[in-house]
């Protein structure tokens, strides 16, 4: 992950200069605000200086004074209007602050009274340009104060042309100390500078793992627990509150794991964890809310430390044993899908030839009990055929990857005579056709839609009551304004387990199921570009909670491809 996110982030900066220090940097900022308000500083001082003076009634100069009320007046503008920016030649903004800095300091020590040495002041200007200027900046402006001293030094000799090799000397020595900090502070402020960049980019990749976590967490299946060695959870995901359940979602974190009764196993084997500070594994019945114990495979692990004094942490997975095992069930299963079509080819010969034989041999008996028999065979070699139709027409179904244009069917009429034809068949009572969908045409196999609805309404018979309507039959427009195939009935509710695994192929509730039905129902609304699903809800708000499968249907006018 961390090569790939090298690999997908910026190219390497080159940290000769500081011309990556740009307006958006923290320490530019600081840097900036530290010099402005040490200038302003300065400003007050040395007005102060003169005010002080005059009150000793010691010798003072307008132009000293005029001059050090404009430095003051030029260093709250530039606090107030300079923008914030390293200083990267020696232009506009070097000009309008070191500039200005150089020029007043030079002039102080041209017109200094009272043997004031205003030299030590250059020192400010220096830094400030080895620090928030370039490598060339910070050498410009310490060569333009070095020169500076020297020319003071070469004016008081001109006008007093005595022994003067003093002024040279300090001049110089001056000068070359302010070489030393210019370039000591110019390292530094490269060396802040890496710095800062480097934990930003240090930050930025935490922050981008944290994140890739948390969604490869929530969007795990497993159930994940992060406890320390309290037994405190500090960290769950949704799968966790949906395998365990007893409101953990609500729970504030962090709180005791064993504090929940059903949860003191999980609390113990977390301590047998880091007792042991090896993985654990075990089953364990953990006790919901509603309902029967469900069986939890947990495994648990310790995160490394690099640090051997910090704490590590027990992440615990948690796996829905059920789950596990319907999933098992269905791979399987499935992969026996493409072995069962070519058995259902060699079946289907010798089925009819039994139906047949079956049937002639009815017609000879008159003992009821021999009836009886032939009657049984018939019934199951009916069930037969249906079992292997089923499985023929799923690899029909799957075979076919283009959808001819067929034909248009105008839904609510169908509907009715196809749901009419089922109850007449099935004599079954209570079912109510609620069509609202008039005018509506769907582009739908007509026989297609025959073998999804009677197949709904088959599986909305095996669990509904013997009331009147508790069975629905309707035809609606959706928001969307498609028109949509509702089948509801006031069955029990489906459990989540089984509701995950509804259209998939060989999964069934019951045993004596192909578990092929809705599968199917689901591979023939794909061919039409139509679309199935299940929901639990009411009719009404007063009205009992039910089954609801439901199909929309794609518009009439568009072409369908799988």
């Amino acid at each position: 992950m961390t090569a790939l996110l090298r690999a997908r982030g910026e190219p390497a900066t080159d940290w000769s200069s500081l011309e990556h220090f740009d307006g958006q940097s923290t320490a530019l900022k600081r840097l900036w605000r530290g010099f402005v308000a040490a200038r302003c500083f300065v400003a007050m001082v040395l007005l102060l200086l003169q005010a002080l003076a005059f009150v000793l009634g010691q010798a003072t100069q307008s132009a000293t004074v005029a001059l050090c009320a404009g430095y003051l007046v030029a260093t709250l503008l530039a606090a107030r209007y300079a923008p914030v920016q390293q200083i990267r030649s020696l232009g506009r903004t070097w000009l309008a602050t070191i500039g200005i800095d150089l020029v007043v300091f030079a002039a102080l020590q041209v017109l200094q009274v009272g043997g004031i040495n205003y030299s030590p002041l250059f020192a400010l200007p220096v830094l400030m340009g080895a620090v928030l200027g370039s490598g060339a900046v910070g050498l410009g402006t310490t060569a333009a104060a070095t020169l500076l001293l020297l020319g003071h030094a070469t004016w008081y000799w001109l006008e007093q042309p005595a022994d003067t090799s003093p002024r040279f000397v300090q001049a110089a020595l001056t000068g070359t100390g302010l070489f030393v900090v210019a370039l000591i502070a110019h390292e530094m402020a490269r060396r802040l500078t890496r710095e800062e960049a480097l934990a930003q980019r240090n930050r930025s990749a935490a922050q981008m793992h944290a994140l890739v976590n948390d969604l490869v967490i929530e969007t795990l299946s497993e159930g994940v627990l992060v406890l320390d060695s309290e037994g405190q959870v500090h960290a769950a995901n949704p799968a966790a509150d949906a395998i365990l359940g007893q409101g953990l979602a609500q729970m504030e974190l962090p709180f005791k794991l064993d504090a929940h009764p059903a949860w003191v196993a999980l609390a113990a084997l977390a301590r047998q964890t880091f007792a042991r500070r090896s993985p654990q594994s075990k089953e364990i019945p953990v006790a919901q809310a509603q309902g029967a114990a469900r069986e939890v495979r947990v495994r648990t692990r310790l995160t490394r430390s690099p640090d051997p004094n910090s704490e590590s942490l027990c992440v615990m997975f948690l796996q829905d044993l059920r789950e596990l095992e319907a999933r098992i069930r269905t791979e399987k299963l499935a992969a026996m899908g493409r072995m069962s079509a070519a058995v259902a080819h060699e079946i289907r010969n010798p089925l009819a030839a039994i139906t047949q034989a079956s049937a002639l041999l009815a017609e000879d008996l008159v003992d009821p009990a021999h009836r009886q028999l032939t009657t049984m065979v018939q019934q199951n070699a009916q069930r037969l055929s249906r079992i292997v139709d089923d499985v023929l027409d799923v690899a029909r179904a799957r075979q076919q990857r283009v959808l001819p244009l067929g034909e248009q069917v105008a839904l609510d009429a169908t509907v009715r005579t196809l749901a009419e034809e089922w109850v007449l068949h099935s004599q079954r009572q209570g079912v109510l056709l609620v069509l609202d969908a008039p005018g509506r045409d769907v582009r739908f196999d007509i026989e297609h839609l025959r073998r999804i609805l009677v197949n709904l309404l088959d599986n909305a018979a095996r669990y509904a009551g013997d009331r009147d309507g508790s069975i629905q039959v309707a035809t609606r427009l959706n928001p969307a304004g498609r028109a949509t195939l509702q089948i509801w009935s006031d069955g029990a509710p489906l459990e989540p387990a089984v509701q995950r695994h509804l259209f998939e192929p060989f999964f069934s509730s019951e045993s004596r199921s192909s578990g092929l039905g809705l599968f199917l129902c689901r591979e023939l609304c794909e061919r039409h570009g139509a679309t199935i699903g299940y929901e639990r809800r009411a009719l009404s708000a007063a009205g009992p909670e039910g089954n609801e499968f439901f199909v929309s249907f794609a518009d009439a006018e568009t072409r369908l491809t799988q």
